[in-house]
């Protein structure tokens, strides 16, 4: 036991070791994770026998439920939005393209049933979020056109797409099936997923919002709960349970709950965790010298999934919404394969209905030369077309971006003969670069405006940089976008809430200290200070 809990302190050193080595090269993480349980597997230096598929496949699963959850919880719907419906698209249409082709490309060239090459194409249908966006954040790569959202939306939503493929095709090698036996599966893994996880999302929102937790962390329990019910419920029903826990995350993390902070943080780590033991766990159970047998099949598949296939998909969903050509030749190169795919291989293989373990080392061998070779040239792929964006923050993308600005409170008293009693805020002079952001009276935070006057016992809160949350007072971001109404208008002719005040504005690098004759130009960053 004492061993076993060294090697696993040793694993998750390696692992943590391994990720920041993977930014500096520039190629996805989880390769390392994959690498270092190879190495300890029956092929590798500490020879550990591990064949058991069935107990893979179960806690591969659960993981993935894990990072199903957080890939929508960490969504930034303000940022996705505007691509929501092309990442839709794509994430559901273009599974099926990607999937269909690949499976008569396995039928007709490599000599597959089509019912084999369908489910390959359908296991290596969805793409990898983790894989592309360990990229992306590592190497701080700005996409234009809303590219990193879109890919972001789409890879996190295809796994439940390719998931429902592959079920309905293990169900029709089982002989289950018929024509209206698919449509069934098809509505109950719809319409069950996504009733379940909107319901769990609501139920959970509630809970946060009026149940006192006796203790801090206990909302990060609470939320493991939901996404455990979020995916178990539609399951037992037929539905889709990881679009179900997708769904739930993705509505939980784009609502005002409270310590939403140090849940966002709790679920980075914990989500890492999950890629970790998949990744170490698919790596142990593959036989290195078994992947020869299967490369130049593998190496087809690959080639073809990537310069064919996806391309294909990508071109006939997304010409129609004008993007340009060089936003679809990234969006087809950023198609990486990774975790989803091996699990579902898993599921294949352990299936009555199919049952070839061959399968696994198939498709893991295609998910290896996606990651080493997709994954190591997509910085260069972002270059060569033109689709960096220096303006732009990759982490924006994400919810653990956080909005909340860096401002740090400062407390000042109002004792007995200060200089500012009986003084109107407009009349003080204050420090550059600070700004009276609220005043505390009585107990209660008092939004100030230009003629509130300073009263004796009052405590002034005054804002400079590297925020930090006191008494009540909320600071968040707003972005100005072209499109906004608010360009070219003061501040007094705006339309922001009533009980919050713009306390900077951060334009062109530079901070401005506003009133309200300012002019809010496009690209403006306001801080706004509210009550929470």
């Amino acid at each position: 036991m004492n061993l076993l809990l060294l090697l696993s302190a040793i694993v998750l050193i390696a692992c943590i070791a391994g990720s920041r080595l993977s930014g500096r090269l520039g190629i996805p993480t989880l390769l390392f994770f994959i690498g270092l349980g190879m190495l300890f597997g029956s092929d590798g230096l500490l020879k550990i026998e591990f064949e058991d598929y069935r107990l893979s496949e179960q806690v591969c699963s659960a993981a993935l439920i894990f990072i199903m959850f957080y890939g929508g919880f960490g969504t930034k719907w303000s940022a996705a939005k505007p691509v929501a419906v092309r990442a839709t698209l794509l994430s559901t249409l273009g599974v099926l393209i990607t999937a269909g082709i690949t499976g008569l490309f396995c039928h007709l060239v490599l000599g597959m049933g089509l019912t084999e090459g369908m489910l390959i194409g359908a296991v290596l249908g969805s793409t990898d979020a983790a894989s592309v966006f360990s990229i992306l954040r590592s190497r701080r790569l700005n996409l234009k056109y809303g590219t990193a959202s879109m890919l972001e939306i789409e890879s996190g939503s295809n796994d439940p797409c390719a998931y429902m493929l592959t079920v309905i095709l293990l169900s029709a090698m089982e002989g289950n099936l018929s024509a209206g036996g698919i449509l069934y599966s098809v509505f109950a893994q719809l319409a069950y997923g996504i009733a379940a996880g909107v319901a769990a999302a609501y139920i959970g929102s509630r809970v946060l919002q009026r149940v006192q937790f006796g203790s801090d962390g206990f909302e990060s329990i609470f939320l493991v709960a939901v996404a455990l019910a979020a995916y178990s419920l539609p399951s037992l029903l037929g539905g889709n349970g990881y679009l179900s826990a997708y769904i739930a995350g993705i509505l939980l993390g784009n609502q005002e709950i409270p310590n939403k902070k140090s849940l966002v943080n709790f679920f980075d780590a914990f989500n890492g965790m999950m890629q970790m033991l998949i990744f170490f766990l698919l790596g142990l159970l593959v036989f290195p010298s078994r992947l020869p047998q299967v490369l130049v099949p593998a190496l087809l598949i690959f080639l073809f999934l990537t310069l064919i296939a996806r391309p294909v998909a990508v071109a006939l969903l997304l010409t129609p919404f004008r993007a340009p050509v060089n936003q679809q030749l990234l969006v087809s190169f950023a198609g990486l394969r990774g975790a989803a795919s091996i699990v579902f291989s898993i599921t294949a293989a352990v299936a009555p209905g199919y049952g070839k373990e061959s399968i696994f080392h198939f498709v893991f061998c295609v998910v290896l030369l996606s990651l080493l070779f997709q994954g190591a040239l997509l910085p260069m792929a972002a270059e060569k077309l033109s689709m960096i964006d220096d303006k732009e923050n990759v982490l924006k993308t994400f919810n653990d971006y956080s909005e909340e600005s860096d401002i740090r409170f400062i407390r000042l008293e109002i004792h007995s003969g200060h200089p500012w009693i009986g003084r109107q805020i407009r009349t003080i002079s204050s420090i550059p670069g600070t700004l009276i952001a609220a005043v505390l009276r009585n107990g209660t935070a008092v939004i100030p405006k230009g003629d509130t006057v300073i009263l004796e016992g009052d405590s002034v809160i005054i804002g400079a940089e590297e925020y930090q949350d006191q008494d009540g007072i909320h600071l968040t971001e707003l972005s100005i976008s072209p499109e906004n109404r608010m360009v070219g208008k003061p501040l007094r002719e705006t339309e922001l809430r009533k009980d919050a005040l713009v306390v900077l504005i951060r334009r062109n690098g530079a901070d401005v200290i506003p009133d309200g004759d300012t002019v809010l130009l496009e690209g403006d960053l306001l801080v706004l200070c509210s009550r929470n």
